[in-house]
């Protein structure tokens, strides 16, 4: 392969870490906490997908559509009973819940599907298109074009729409937010609702890619998006997206050049380096404490 085709793949890798690390970006932005159960909400809509498509034949936009709607339920289920309890005891007993809460998820897709691999038919009709000589797959454009319409959506929604400056708000501070008559519980749980939305839509574009689907689908994509999240500046939806974009490319490129078994170590690598010349990521700001 040549090196444009190695950056159009992991163009398309990285689309799909930059759509789940804005689930991340949004939660710490907003409610200031981690969900590490994120990676795991990606699993639940790709076995959703999986069910209704492969295993009920229906239509894939409908198999999707159900797909959202049931990662979004358990996102804000998760945050209702899981997090809202514990925000004003610890923010560490909120991490250590969302390694719960992981493993739970983990655990109920091994009860219900078994271990067994699955293969995950594309739920991409689109055939990809040669530019060039260049094969450039549907999944790879779909997912591509998709990356970029809901980064441009979410970016007018916070800035444009009611709610989107009620997360803005909160996100600045949550209890002059509450004075002014902003419900803060209510934010979070849209934010969490939006997050499993674009988590269950980035399950199914990285299943139709790479269509192989097990209880720990999520597991380390979700780790990478976090990454991605953190080398962009977390809290920042464009950092989000050039995070995930390049930790894509970090990731194919190494597979190709340097290493397949070292790939992984060298994107963590590049977010050590990254964060040791600026702490705060590409595009983060850094955040004054008030005394």
């Amino acid at each position: 392969m040549s090196l444009i085709s190695y950056l159009i793949n992991g163009l398309s890798l990285g689309a799909v870490y930059a759509i789940i690390a804005l689930g991340y970006t949004m939660v710490y932005g907003i409610a200031k906490m981690l969900n590490f159960a994120h990676g795991d909400v990606i699993m639940v809509g790709a076995y959703v997908a999986f069910t209704t498509v492969s295993g009920m034949g229906m239509n894939p936009v409908l198999g999707i559509l159900i797909s959202v709607v049931v990662c979004t339920v358990t996102g804000v289920l998760i945050e209702t009973i899981a997090y809202r309890p514990l925000l004003e005891v610890s923010k560490l007993a909120v991490l250590i819940t969302a390694i719960g809460v992981s493993y739970f998820l983990q655990n109920v897709a091994l009860l219900i599907f078994g271990a067994d691999t699955k293969s995950f038919s594309s739920v991409i009709p689109f055939k990809g298109i040669t530019v060039s000589g260049i094969n450039i797959s549907g999944e790879t454009i779909v997912t591509i074009l998709a990356c970029i319409i809901i980064v441009v959506v979410l970016s007018l929604f916070i800035k444009y729409t009611k709610p989107g400056k009620a997360m803005l708000a909160v996100s600045e501070d949550a209890g002059a937010a509450q004075l002014m008559g902003i419900s803060t519980n209510g934010t979070i749980a849209l934010t969490f609702a939006i997050g499993s939305a674009l988590a269950a839509i980035a399950g199914v574009l990285l299943c139709s890619a790479y269509p192989a689907l097990t209880p720990y689908t999520g597991s380390m994509p979700g780790i990478k998006a976090f990454v991605a999240a953190v080398f962009g500046g977390i809290g920042s939806i464009p950092g989000a997206f050039i995070g995930g974009l390049l930790l894509g490319i970090i990731e194919i490129l190494g597979k190709a050049y340097v290493s397949s078994q070292m790939a992984d170590a060298i994107v963590f690598a590049v977010l050590i380096v990254v964060l040791l010349v600026r702490p705060t990521g590409l595009l983060g700001k850094e955040i004054q404490e008030k005394v």
